[in-house]
């Protein structure tokens, strides 16, 4: 029968795991793996063959990848009939839309929107550890409510024991601005990270404002648009302040986002630093607004953190080793920052462009930002570790 996925040491580098996922299914023609981003790698490069499962003897699908003890990554299996799945766009969003998480899977699944099939969680024993990512029983509860903020859709999440007005809690709060909310609320439900991260005192209880942004203006909105930006700061800040006793002090006050969220997160330390001392960035698309590596048009923020005037503004950057189309400009990002004298905290991640392994790094990142630990007086911080990714994950 099939079982949860066996990991075992590399015989020839203890670093290292063999991980291997099996399947049974009888009426199926082969089984695609879809491990978040080293498949997609492939599958960028025209060839999903490395990632179909082999079958045996007895009838049951298999397939081993060698990945590094610190890897994490969510995963899905998709069993097809007739030919293997092609590579373009077409057939690529017929595979996603038709995955399904692993029936054996152990760990607690990662909700997909859209209506699409939740993901099985792979961590190795020497990924970073997520304690404040799960529901935990005992820890008091806070409450989202909705709200909508000059046209924009906002959930507001307050912490436990905060009522309704200015005056009704013990504020001014810190202020963490998500962009992306609707996945971090609806789909994700980051109010458990917020509320187990309050409990254990690793951030003061905090106002969260998630902000939807997934909705087709995504790409306008979160493309370093100084509009966008200012309407953050003039608009919903101040809105926050009043209703909710969030701070307006930029050292309080945290803006986070992944992909062209990270972007949108460093852009808005840039351009509005007196509103957002800090930014939290996840797999940040500073290649933006051009692809092609290094040329003129491309790291366009990059450039102008090297040669503007440097910000009052504090940093928590990281990046997956398996995201090889945003690792070189994170690195570059983070080497102009060392350059200028930000005060950087800088982490390299075993993984991919993937909410299982960006949901721990926010609870990091804010930890850091807005913490005891991680309070200005203590001091610019250092980077963390710069191991190099390699391509056996």
């Amino acid at each position: 029968m099939a079982n949860p996925p066996a990991v075992t040491t590399d015989p020839t580098d203890p670093a290292y795991r063999l991980v291997t996922f099996t399947h049974r299914d009888e009426e199926c023609d082969g089984v695609l793996a879809l491990l978040h981003t080293v498949t997609d790698k492939d599958r960028h490069a025209g060839d999903l063959t490395p990632h179909l499962m082999e079958r045996q003897d007895d009838g049951l699908w298999s397939i081993t990848y060698r990945l590094r003890a610190d890897h994490r990554a969510s995963y899905q299996l998709h069993p097809f009939r007739g030919e293997a799945p092609g590579t373009a766009r077409p057939d690529w969003l017929h595979v996603l839309d038709h995955a399904r998480p692993d029936p054996y899977d152990t760990e607690p699944r990662l909700p997909a929107p859209d209506g699409r099939h939740p993901s099985s969680v792979l961590s190795l024993p020497d990924a970073p550890a997520q304690p404040y990512v799960r529901r935990r029983e005992g820890v008091p509860r806070g409450r989202t409510v909705a709200h909508t903020v000059a046209g924009r859709r906002v959930d507001v999440h307050l912490p436990a024991g905060h009522g309704d007005g200015p005056q009704a809690g013990d504020g001014p709060h810190p202020v963490a601005v998500l962009l992306d909310g609707d996945m971090w609320g609806d789909v994700l439900s980051v109010g458990d990270t917020l509320d187990n991260l309050a409990a254990d005192g690793a951030v003061p209880p905090t106002v969260a404002l998630l902000v939807h942004t997934m909705g087709p203006g995504r790409p306008d909105d979160l493309s370093c648009n100084p509009a966008f930006v200012d309407l953050l700061a003039d608009r919903l800040l101040p809105w926050a302040a009043r209703e909710f006793g969030a701070t307006t002090d930029p050292a309080a006050t945290v803006i986070a986002g992944q992909s062209a969220g990270g972007l949108t997160a460093a852009y808005a330390a840039y351009r509005r630093p007196e509103r957002f001392g800090n930014a939290l960035s996840q797999s940040g698309s500073f290649w933006w607004p051009d692809t092609t590596e290094f040329d003129e048009g491309s790291e366009w923020l990059t450039r102008q953190f090297a040669a503007e005037e440097r910000r009052t503004a504090r940093f928590y950057v990281e990046v997956g080793l398996q995201e090889w189309m945003l690792l070189a400009q994170n690195r570059h990002l983070r080497d102009v920052l060392t350059a200028r004298g930000y005060d950087l905290a800088y982490r390299e991640f075993n993984g991919g462009h993937d909410y299982a392994c960006w949901r721990g790094g926010l609870a990091d990142g804010l930890t850091h930002l807005l913490g005891p630990a991680g309070s200005p007086e203590r001091g610019k911080q250092g980077e963390a570790s710069r191991r190099p990714g390699d391509r056996t994950a």
